[in-house]
């Protein structure tokens, strides 16, 4: 049996370019955790169900255990950990996560707050049904959601300007 031989792949992750030798098989969760050592990227249920492993990949949501590493290739992919502001500053859901609760044992967080950057990216101001149906892809075994989608309208409402005010239950 012949050895697998590495190939190059190039893209940028968080705003750097990277360039490494992968397997053809490796995928891109993996290549992220353990090539880059971004491991705020989780492995959850490896089937792509559970959404731990949410990225954004050129402006869209995608669950890198789905993808080979060199799919992304040329893309700019976007992690957890490239989420907050180059200051350190939280950004407004990582913000809106921690004022609303939105997290209990923190497994599907990174996830949840890269789907919802790019929820709020395409809908600024969703509504509650449409944050619900946007992040429907990606589980939470802790919180039952609402929590999450209180801290997804406080951040659409920060990131507009303006002052997030819950509704009265």
């Amino acid at each position: 049996m012949s050895e697998i031989e590495n190939v190059a792949v190039s893209l940028t992750v968080n705003g750097k370019k990277v360039q490494r030798f992968v397997e053809p098989r490796t995928l891109l969760v993996h290549f992220l955790r353990e090539e880059l050592n971004l491991t705020g990227t989780h492995i959850g249920c490896e089937t792509s169900h559970c959404g731990a492993c949410t990225v954004e990949i050129d402006g869209q949501s995608v669950k890198s255990c789905t993808m080979f590493a060199l799919q992304a290739g040329g893309t700019a992919v976007n992690t957890v950990e490239g989420l907050a502001h180059p200051d350190g500053t939280l950004h407004a859901l990582q913000e809106g996560f921690r004022q609303c609760h939105g997290l209990q044992c923190g497994f599907c967080t990174p996830g949840m707050l890269m789907r919802a950057k790019v929820l709020l990216s395409e809908n600024p101001d969703p509504t509650e049904e449409e944050i619900r149906a946007g992040i429907a892809g990606n589980l939470c075994r802790c919180t039952g959601y609402q929590n999450i989608v209180k801290a997804i309208q406080y951040a659409a409402a920060k990131l507009a300007g303006r002052t997030f005010q819950e509704a009265a239950e």
